[in-house]
């Protein structure tokens, strides 16, 4: 890719200057946007030095009436300032709140499985990348349950094919629909037969920043293309969650922080009819008691 990508201004495609990668395996940075009122600024900063036809007309004015405008600056009084403190503080809890603890029809929408009691849920609400939901029309707490914790949008991901791409679920909260304790210990049993033609894996995430836990493992995942990872006799998997690693199961344990809740995505690469279909289940995720 090095060799053949190339990223420069189109003024300068005449004659462009060498692309200068960075090796970024090993280093550490900040993706998250802040709940304070750096929040704005940031924002500010974005619509200062991105192209004025990135926004539509609504949005643009949605951001005009907090003092946010092209071209112009963004210099709220102290009163004001207080005001949009406390809106994006209530504004990241209603978004916390709406994606861990689900009510009316995004509740119906989300579950991975419709026909049983589960924790397990989709990313992309009943599967729809645009929200919109017939004579309801568009559903902002599904676009929210989505942006909220992901970023990128596009179809294909939410229209899985047998044998190639991907699809994948999560769980946010245990068999006893508690939050996960990144104190205790769990567990999850994967059956027999995972249903993909090349890979599964599980990744753990930190639900206060919706990015990967940081730990003492290199990296928070683990999957069938590990070495070492193990399955049992009968080729079912036994993943565990929690601060040590249980005798003998070092390879399929995903640490946990004490202090910190988390969540888990499961990720099916290349997936097989048997998890389309939802014949194949994973199990509930069970607090080792």
């Amino acid at each position: 890719m090095k060799d053949h990508l190339q990223v420069y201004p189109l003024s300068e495609a005449a004659n462009p200057k060498p692309v200068e990668y960075v090796n970024m395996t090993g280093k550490s940075f900040n993706t998250i946007h802040p709940n304070t009122f750096e929040f704005y600024e940031h924002l500010n900063v974005l619509i200062q030095e991105e192209s004025d036809e990135m926004l539509d007309d609504e949005t643009k004015g949605l951001f005009a009436s907090i003092g946010i405008v092209k071209g112009e600056e963004f210099n709220p009084t102290a009163r004001e300032r207080e005001i949009l403190t406390d809106a994006v503080a209530i504004a990241n809890a209603a978004a916390r709140s709406n994606n861990y603890y689900p009510t009316g029809d995004l509740k119906n929408l989300v579950y991975f499985y419709k026909d049983v009691p589960t924790e397990w849920v989709m990313a992309y609400p009943d599967k729809n990348v645009f929200y919109n939901y017939g004579k309801k029309g568009f559903n902002t707490d599904a676009r929210a349950w989505f942006h909220y914790t992901y970023t990128a949008v596009t179809p294909s991901m939410a229209t899985p094919h047998e044998g190639r791409g991907s699809d994948y679920c999560m769980a946010f909260k245990d068999s006893e629909h508690k939050v996960f304790d990144g104190s205790k210990i769990y567990k999850l049993h994967l059956p027999p037969n995972v249903p993909m033609a090349d890979f599964m894996a599980l990744t753990i995430y930190d639900t206060q920043t919706r990015s990967q836990l940081q730990t003492d493992q290199p990296y928070p995942t683990v999957g069938s293309n590990d070495k070492g990872f193990k399955q049992n006799k009968d080729g079912s998997y036994d993943v565990y969650f929690g601060p040590k690693a249980p005798k003998g199961f070092e390879n399929n344990w995903l640490q946990t922080i004490p202090s910190k809740s988390w969540f888990v995505v499961l990720r099916m690469y290349s997936p097989l009819k048997p998890f389309l279909d939802k014949s194949w289940r994973p199990s509930e995720i069970e607090l080792v008691k």
